[in-house]
Parts: structure tokens; sequence; C-alpha cells
């Protein structure tokens, strides 16, 4: 693709901006906030120089945490800042990184799009020291001006599928210099390496996942063990975990001949409402995580997790867990939050986007995948029924984790030989 084009595709972009703002923000009314920075216009308070640090949405940011933690103890000088695709990222990153945003140490934007203009305003604005793009972000407009502003570009953790190759291939040149500008690309396995390489990457190194060393928070097991004394400890709980749509009426056929109890958490929270209103078509006997004050009643079958900030809290109070994002053909959710929290997982079919992941988390008896979406109730109930391997699965699932920890101290060796001082 020749870039005038891709620069056209990315002024229509900017022009229509508004109207997917509005709409999307109907249902999730954070998407009407912060506009100006869309379009590369900002007034946030700069005191340090700054380390960019690009996480897009919920996962990235979560994964990014133990990285910028290392950050801000190596550069004590600096301040770091944090851009983001979706409001959910950033309520996220206001979470897990709420002192140091508070205190100005963290500072949070959206990164805007990519017009030339767009990204000229935001790097001239922050003109950070270095920019640390986390999986596969690639805006070929502010690599570009990035480069020629001097300020090196990482891409960390990344990924990319077969999939995603084949379509950035596609792009011939545009894909081909936009990653031979960077200065380094850290990529997640082997496979993610050769596949960057072949459309163009160079200084490619493998550093491992990064989301292994995101450890949960401290807290996480009590308030676990808090929601499962709610939930009742006589009973089994399955959590449906980020369930994406199509997914929910997959699962509850699965469980509706089992005595399981549902832990049902949508993945995005402009969707409760619509899960909600399952439940009730379905004339399913349920309660909000939000509204569950005392001990349930034996009779309730799902209860849908409609609270923010309560993953590792729910996966604690859980005896197992079936993925979501991989029952569609969505490419699967992050399983290593499950398997840090002993959880033992039910995998479906589409699990592409963690594709490596998933054959070791499978070979080390972390979890469990199926061939076909077919075998769902047939899974849960051997699960269900069987509390010997769940308990197994358990401690192969924390030393699992355990065992691919390192990435981070990995990328920050890699990233001290970038960062000017």
């Amino acid at each position: 693709m020749p870039r005038f084009i891709y620069t056209l595709l990315m002024t229509l972009v900017a022009l229509l901006l508004p109207i997917k703002l509005l709409w999307r923000g109907l249902k999730q009314p954070e998407y009407r906030q912060h506009w100006a920075e869309r379009y590369g216009f900002y007034a946030q308070k700069i005191n340090a120089p700054l380390i960019w640090v690009h996480c897009v949405s919920v996962g990235e940011t979560r994964a990014t945490q133990p990285l910028i933690q290392a950050l801000m103890d190596a550069y004590p000088l600096h301040q770091i800042l944090m851009t983001h695709g979706t409001p959910t990222g950033r309520e996220t990153g206001q979470q897990i990184l709420r002192d140091d945003i508070a205190n100005g140490r963290v500072l949070q934007a959206y990164l805007p799009v990519d017009t030339p203009g767009a990204a000229k305003r935001f790097l001239n604005y922050f003109n950070p020291v270095i920019g640390l793009i986390m999986e596969t972000e690639l805006w070929f407009h502010l690599i570009d001006q990035a480069t020629q502003k001097q300020i090196p570009v990482a891409l960390l953790s990344a990924r990319l599928s077969e999939k995603s190759a084949r379509g950035y291939a596609k792009l011939g040149t545009l894909t081909s210099d936009g990653l031979h500008q960077l200065a380094l690309v850290a990529a997640q396995t082997e496979a993610d390496a050769q596949r960057l390489q072949a459309l163009g990457a160079s200084n490619v190194m493998v550093c491992g996942n990064l989301k292994f060393d995101v450890t949960p928070p401290v807290d996480s097991f009590a308030k676990g063990l808090a929601l499962r004394e709610l939930l009742g400890k006589d009973r089994t709980v399955l959590m449906a975990a980020s369930t994406r749509e199509g997914e929910e009426p997959l699962i509850l056929d699965a469980v509706k001949n089992s005595n399981v109890l549902l832990l049902l958490v949508p993945r995005h929270p402009q969707r409760f409402a619509e899960v909600e209103t399952l439940l009730k078509a379905r004339n399913l006997r349920y309660v909000l995580r939000t509204e569950l004050a005392q001990t349930l009643n034996n009779d309730v079958q799902v209860v849908l997790g409609n609270s923010m900030g309560e993953m590792y809290a729910y996966y604690a109070a859980s005896d197992f867990a079936v993925m979501g994002g991989s029952l569609q053909p969505l490419g699967g959710q992050n399983l290593i939050e499950a398997a840090a929290m002993g959880v033992p997982t039910i995998l479906g079919p589409n699990m592409f986007n963690f594709a490596q992941v998933t054959r070791e988390a499978v070979a080390a008896n972390a979890a469990v995948q199926m061939a076909d979406v077919s075998e769902l109730a047939t899974q849960i109930d051997a699960m269900a029924r069987d509390a010997e391997k769940r308990k197994l699965m358990s401690q192969a699932a924390k030393a699992f984790t355990l065992q691919h920890r390192g990435t981070t101290q990995r990328l920050m060796t890699a990233i001290r030989g970038l960062v000017k001082t």
C-alpha cells in the first residue's frame, strides 16, 4: 500500500471518529470523554523527561504493570506516559497505578488517530525519550515521525499470528518500512520473531511473554475467599472468564443440566446489560455481583460478574474456568491470569492469539483444550465431578507460571541501551 493511500484512509478514520465515539458512548459514556486527545491535543502537566508506554486496552495494560514498575525504579527522574486506545484500558491503568497517577509520576492519555498532523502534535507535546509499544500496535505515521525526531520506538512482548502476518504482508513496503524503523522488536516466541523478521523487522530478539511476570494483587486471595463465602463453599463454581459476543448462549446451554454455579464475567462492561437480558430471557435465577451481599440460595444458577477490577478475585473464588474468546473465532483471552491463580481452565478451539502459551499450558496440565465447541458440556461435567483432577491441574498451573517468569528483566536490559538519560 502506498503511504499516501494509508494517509487518506487515516484521514477518513479521523473524520468518522466522532460518529464511532458517539455510538460507543451510548453504551459506555467514557467514550465521550477526552476527545481532543484523539486528535493530538493535550493538557497533561509534564515535569520531567518522559518514557512513553502504549498499551491499547485492558490486557496490555495489566501486562505492562511489572514493566512500568521496573521503569520507575530504574529511572526515578523520569515520568511515565501511558497511552491507551480504549476507556477500559485507561480505567485499568487508573486501578493498578492509582497512587502513581495521583502524584503525577504516571500520566495517562489516548494515543491519537494516526494522521501525520495528530502524530506530530502528540510527539511535539510529550517529546518522549523513548516509545515502548506493547504487543502489536503498528501506527506507521507515528513510527515514521518518531524516527525523524530521533526518538527510538520499540515493540515489546510482540506477538503476531499467522493470520495477522498475512494481513500486514498485504501492505507491502508500508509494513516493512515501519518495522525496519523500530529500534527494537522483542518478540514473545521464536515463531513471532520469525514472522516479524519476514515482514521486515530488524533488531529482533525473543523475550518471552510479559504477562507471566504480572503478580496478582496481594489481597486477591483474601477477596476471593470472601466472595466464595457468598457463593457458597459447598457449591462447585465454574467461571466463564472474559466472554465475548455469541459465547454466553453456548456456555448456558452447556451447563443447563449441570449442578455448577456459573460465575459469568463478560469481557466488556458495555455488554453487562445485554448479558443480563439474555439471562432474563432464559428465565434463569441469577444475581448481579454488585448486588451480592449475603450467601446465595442454592436455587441461584448464575452470578453475573458486572464489576470492574475483580478478575483475580473471581478466579480465586472459582474451582475451574472456561476461557472466553475461544468458543468463537476470536483468538481467545489471557489464560495466564487463570494459571497464576491456580485455576484449571477449559480452552475452546480458537486460541490463535495465544497459540504457543496454549500448547505449553496444555502440555503442562494447566489447561485442557477442546477440538470442537460441541465438547463443552462434556468437559464441564468431567471437570466438575473430578476434584482430584482439579487439584492436580491447579498445582500444575501455578508451577507453569513460575517457570516462565523473567521477561521484565530481559526487556529492561534491552531498553537500557536505548534510553538517553
